[in-house]
C-alpha cells in the first residue's frame, strides 16, 4: 500500500485531537474507506463493511471489524481533510 500525507485543515486537527480520532485511523480511513459524495466538491470517506475487513487483514487482526475505533467519517476536499467526527448514524448512499 502507498503512504498518505495526511493534510489536516486546522478545523480538522482540533476536531481530531476534541474526538480522539488518532492519525493513524484517519491513514487507515484514506487508505480503505468508501466515500460517498459530501456536497460540491468534497467526499465523505467512512469505514463500511467490505473497508473494516480489509483493515482487520491489514493490522493482522489488532484492529478488528467490529472495533468502535472504525465509527468515525472524514470529510475530505481536494487534497485536504476539512473535518472529522465519530459516525452515530448510518450513512445513507444515493
Amino acid at each position: 500500500m502507498e503512504a498518505i500525507d495526511l493534510n489536516l485543515s486546522q478545523h480538522a486537527k482540533i476536531r481530531s485531537q476534541q474526538r480522539g480520532i488518532p492519525p493513524f485511523v484517519l491513514h487507515l480511513l484514506l487508505q480503505f474507506g468508501a466515500r460517498v459524495p459530501a456536497g460540491k466538491s468534497a467526499e465523505k470517506f467512512f469505514f463500511d463493511r467490505r473497508a473494516r475487513k480489509h483493515v482487520a487483514s491489514y493490522t493482522g487482526g489488532r484492529i478488528k471489524a467490529s472495533d468502535e475505533a472504525l465509527d468515525v467519517y472524514a470529510i475530505v476536499s481536494g487534497p485536504t481533510i476539512v473535518t472529522t467526527g465519530h459516525r452515530l448514524k448510518k450513512v445513507n448512499r444515493h
